[in-house]
């Protein structure tokens, strides 16, 4: 049974020590603590959907989560098709499985797309546009080719379709939205697109219940203890399709109230000591801050602004003591190097070594000798 809900003084966001034991639990759960999947593909599997519009800091947001492995190992999983990048809820790039895009994008990135009229108005973009932006793509790319994004601005302005200004943008992700077309393999700074049907030949097929219970159980298996409005948050799904989707795994999902807030996670998983001392250093936009609507828990508001300036929506790399975010670092890559900055909102020279220790994790992860610039 879970610590953090045996443990009799847990209450929600009254004191450090209490708010550390859910922080730590959601580490477990996240499989960041302890308990790390062994492949690339079981770690996005694990967690249903990683976001992932940052590409290098989206790399280490899997390579915390896995047992032994590098940058390339991620890659190599991206090449081969085993995970996939695209806009699969919220209107952001996520990491999902390749084989589940299709029952995703149906179940969260549709109602993204219903949407997206007024943006389309603005943009001068027609269905008459999308449309014949999508057969010149299925023309170009029928071969299973990859096209940079730059290819296929090229491609559409060639045909007279402006992608000036943010059409271009629009155009890829409305057209990724509707499950044509979505991200391969990253071409030095640049991202190349392949045709869903061509890069992900055998998609599993679940009707809209059964995506729906996937979806919720997966969510609160790796990210509980969780709420169902952080569920809502995360998939950009209704609170009636969430409750909905609880309800389709009563047998499998169990609940504690804590305060005015019930929490659900799956009991099930494997468990670990949440009261030893943890450290690690996150990437910008990982899943323990981002997967959720309520981050009081983990990240003190205080604090908020330094981890999400001016709340502008870009995220720094985090710096996590025993579940809970105490300071931010970054990083300068070089050709063989990389610069590390720490940036604690209070002095934690008791964990020093701990953090120097997870910098080397991670230069080592990308192939990079670490240089420490406090």
């Amino acid at each position: 049974m879970n610590l953090w809900y045996t443990c009799s003084n847990f209450t929600a966001k009254k004191g450090i020590y209490v708010t550390n034991l859910l922080g730590t639990q959601r580490l477990i759960n996240q499989r960041i603590f302890n308990n790390p999947c062994n492949t690339v593909a079981d770690v996005v599997q694990w967690m249903g959907a990683m976001q992932a519009q940052d590409y290098k800091q989206a790399l280490w947001a899997v390579g915390t989560r896995i047992k032994t492995g590098d940058v390339s190992d991620v890659e190599g999983a991206i090449a081969n098709g085993n995970i996939v990048r695209t806009w699969s809820q919220r209107g952001t790039i996520h990491f999902i499985p390749a084989e589940d895009i299709n029952w995703m994008l149906d179940l969260c990135a549709s109602r993204v797309l219903s949407g997206h009229g007024r943006r389309m108005r603005q943009l001068e973009l027609t269905e008459n546009i999308m449309g014949k932006s999508a057969d010149l793509l299925c023309e170009v790319m029928d071969d299973s080719t990859h096209q940079t994004k730059r290819e296929i601005f090229e491609l559409l302005e060639s045909n007279g379709i402006s992608t000036k200004g943010q059409r271009g943008y629009h155009i890829l992700w409305h057209l990724a939205h509707q499950g044509l077309i979505c991200i391969t393999t990253q071409q030095g700074r640049e991202q190349s697109f392949a045709l869903v049907e061509k890069w992900i030949p055998n998609p599993r097929v679940l009707s809209r219940d059964e995506a729906l219970a996937e979806l919720v159980l997966r969510y609160f298996t790796s990210h509980g203890p969780a709420t169902e409005y952080d569920f809502a948050r995360w998939s950009g799904l209704t609170l009636t399709d969430t409750r909905k989707g609880l309800a389709l795994n009563q047998t499998r999902i169990q609940s504690s109230q804590v305060d005015d807030r019930t929490y659900w996670f799956n009991e099930d998983v494997p468990d670990e000591d949440a009261s030893q001392s943890t450290v690690f250093l996150l990437p910008a936009f990982d899943e323990f801050l981002l997967g959720y609507k309520d981050r009081d828990d983990v990240l003190l508001p205080e604090y908020s602004n330094r981890v999400c300036p001016g709340n502008n929506g870009v995220f720094q790399p985090m710096i996590v003591v025993d579940g809970q975010i105490v300071g931010i670092w970054k990083r300068k890559l070089k050709a063989k190097s990389v610069d590390i900055t720490l940036y604690p909102f209070t002095t934690f020279d008791s964990v020093r070594d701990s953090v120097i220790a997870e910098a080397e994790r991670y230069g080592e992860f990308m192939g990079l000798t670490i240089r420490m610039v406090d």
